[in-house]
């Protein structure tokens, strides 16, 4: 697999990394251990050098299940983990926590559990409006001195944020979602980042599973999917969005591809500093994936799926409303 940079970091990583959450939590019952650890080993056989992680996916569960199946190459792979969450004795989130002094202990914790001299990359996982934003990037900046960390990252912050964190220490990346599902980030964001030199990381970039095609009005989710609580994934949002679905599937026969190749291959044409991080937990979805790396639409598909899709208002909200409260837009 070609492999691009995070902006002007110097960070390369793989064209397609591999989202490692849902193998752990949010989408149901966590994956069989070691069917797992197979998976994120396949995808390191498969040119996959880009793992995203997170403290809060469990908690600290996914981050234990990707440390031990990348022990064997982990100087060979970059795994990005996040902070920004405080949780009680018994493991339940009580909300936004990014004091200095929590970052260094999340950084403490989340480097024993993944293995490696230092965290690769280092999200804020959310904004943290109780501590302004040049406290944290100058924690993780002190981190990043002191050899524990190598890059900063910032999870769903707006353009303000992104500028006043940049101005302390150099952001790397951001991640948030970004697809044909959801293209709020082209407003004022990816401008922000392409000034700044930051790369960036969408994650969802299949819009959670509807990009691929196999979800519909009759789908049904587990209680301990987030999806079974996202408005855009009640049974009328998913009619009414299956249009986009439609508008993939025409440019995919074109190319013998499936509709989430074409969709992660647009993303890729969008800039050459995105690198998505679709997940999956399957060996069989991980290459198909890979797979659209490989796939180069041409001027005129880009054309039209611009033309196409700005006709298409997806219906329904990308969150509920305790998660979109987390989101920063300034």
């Amino acid at each position: 697999m070609h492999k691009r940079t995070l902006g002007t970091s110097g960070l390369e990583v793989s064209t397609l990394g591999l989202g490692c959450m849902g193998m752990s939590y949010g989408l149901g019952p966590a994956g069989d251990h070691d069917e797992m650890v197979r998976v994120m080993r396949d995808a390191v056989d498969l040119g996959v050098t880009f793992f995203d992680t997170a403290e809060v996916y469990g908690p600290w569960v996914n981050e234990e299940l990707v440390g031990a199946a990348l022990a064997p190459v982990r100087d060979q792979v970059v795994i990005a983990t996040k902070f920004g969450f405080a949780f009680d004795a018994d493991g339940r989130q009580t909300g936004l926590s990014s004091r200095p002094e929590h970052i260094r202990q999340v950084a403490d914790a989340s480097l024993r559990r993944l293995g490696g001299e230092a965290i690769d990359l280092f999200y804020q996982h959310r904004v943290d409006p109780d501590v302004p934003i040049e406290e944290v990037a100058g924690a993780v900046g002190e981190l990043i001195s002191a050899g524990k960390v190598r890059h900063f990252g910032l999870s769903e912050a707006g353009p303000g944020t992104i500028r006043r964190a940049h101005a302390v220490q150099p952001v790397t990346a951001l991640q948030s979602e970004y697809s044909l599902f959801w293209r709020e980030p082209e407003e004022s964001v990816l401008p922000t980042l392409e000034e700044l030199g930051i790369g960036f990381v969408p994650f969802s970039p299949l819009g959670r599973g509807f990009l691929t095609g196999t979800i519909d009005s009759s789908t049904t989710f587990a209680a301990d999917d987030i999806r079974s609580s996202i408005p855009r994934f009640q049974a009328e949002a998913i009619d009414a969005n299956r249009a986009l679905v439609d508008l993939l599937e025409r440019i995919a026969t074109r190319y013998d591809a499936t509709t989430g190749q074409v969709a992660l291959a647009w993303l890729l044409a969008q800039r050459p500093w995105i690198v998505p991080i679709p997940g999956t937990r399957r060996t069989s979805r991980l290459q198909e994936n890979v797979g659209a790396a490989a796939l180069e639409l041409t001027a005129a598909d880009l054309a039209e799926i611009q033309e196409a899709g700005a006709a298409i208002v997806v219906q329904g909200e990308r969150y509920n409303a305790a998660m979109q409260a987390t989101i920063d837009r300034s």
